[in-house]
């Protein structure tokens, strides 16, 4: 993120970060949400998001467009990704601005730990915890899965490598005593391509980090009959216990046609970080177009149903950049669960 005083530099930052933000294979696709730089200073900010079919995208969307509705000056673009742990190490590497991560993968980064031990990255900051998410196991409703434990020996999708969705995964199925090799196959494909997999017959189930409801399961129930497995147990009870940043919840059976009951599952928060480092001018204006614009935020997608000012404090997981901070402390919003 550069300031360019001269329109000429301006047109020619749109141009080096036209490039830098072309489709690759590993991040997928970039959306700018306003391409139009008005005369004189901009800034620009990139926010790496997860699957354009799970809620990671279109969060990004709407805190671009937020900022564009609030007549912030910093452009704001998003980009489809491998999603949390991408993020993280993206930001780390400084080609992205903002992202979001599962706050367990934010907590790891911090502080070196499970895919972060040999490169951690204590710079990260949380600038808010936008929504809760909760893990989901979507299978075939002829596929004989009802528990964790009847997914040895079936198809499973356990998301790309880099995602937080498989980070969370590997974690469930060692709780509950499962290894890869229990497996009948295991697929290392986006969530985002759950649906077409289960219709096509590919696989018996996939792992996906939503907040609910969301569009990718919905696209899965309309194309083939649908479970949603209950991630409980023991094992799930012990991992709660080991990992705070882990709480029990509950998927709705109203949310998916084709879900009878209502599913136990676990959960963590979807917070938006950043660099500590990060210029406090972008921060602000981030964190204040969603503030000034709470109500629209809340209704640009199911997942926000819920969500409080104060609850965008609660789960952080790590240390909050100071600009947000001092947002968030001008408008009287305490925080709910510190991160120290």
């Amino acid at each position: 993120m550069k300031l360019l005083p001269t329109f000429a530099a301006s047109l020619l930052a749109m141009s080096v970060m036209t490039g830098c933000n072309q489709p690759a294979e590993t991040t997928g696709e970039t959306v700018a949400t306003d391409t139009e730089a008005p005369a004189g200073d901009t800034k620009f900010i990139t926010i790496g998001t997860g699957g354009v079919t799970g809620t990671y995208y279109p969060t990004g969307g709407a805190i671009c467009r937020m900022m564009k509705d609030g007549g912030s000056p910093i452009r704001c673009s998003v980009e489809s990704t491998g999603g949390s742990v991408y993020n993280v190490n993206t930001i780390k590497a400084g080609e992205l601005d903002f992202g979001i991560s599962q706050s367990d993968t934010a907590y790891q980064a911090v502080n070196g730990e499970g895919k972060f031990a040999d490169a951690p990255v204590p710079e990260l900051r949380s600038v808010m915890a936008i929504y809760p998410e909760l893990l989901a196991l979507v299978v075939r409703d002829d596929a004989g899965i009802s528990s964790l434990e009847d997914i040895k020996g079936k198809r499973i999708n356990i998301d790309v490598p880099g995602s937080g969705t498989r980070m969370t995964a590997e974690e469930v199925l060692a709780a509950s005593g499962i290894q890869m090799t229990d497996l009948a196959r295991v697929n290392e494909l986006k969530s985002s391509e759950g649906p077409t997999m289960l219709k096509d017959k590919k696989v018996d189930g996939y792992f996906g980090m939503f907040g609910h409801p969301t569009a990718n399961i919905k696209d899965a129930a309309n194309s083939v009959g649908i479970d949603l497995v209950p991630i409980d147990g023991h094992g799930i009870d012990q991992m709660i216990a080991d990992y705070p940043y882990f709480a029990k919840g509950t998927i709705l059976s109203e949310y998916y046609e084709g879900v009878d009951a209502d599913v136990p599952s676990i959960g963590v928060k979807a917070v938006l970080v950043t660099r500590e480092n990060m210029a406090d001018d972008a921060v602000t204006a981030l964190t204040t177009a969603i503030l000034d614009n709470f109500d629209e935020f809340k209704e640009s997608h199911p997942a926000y149903k819920n969500i409080t000012k104060e609850s965008l404090l609660d789960g952080l997981a790590v240390p909050q950049h100071p600009a947000a901070k001092a947002v968030f402390d001008e408008a009287g919003i305490a925080v709910a669960t510190a991160a120290s």
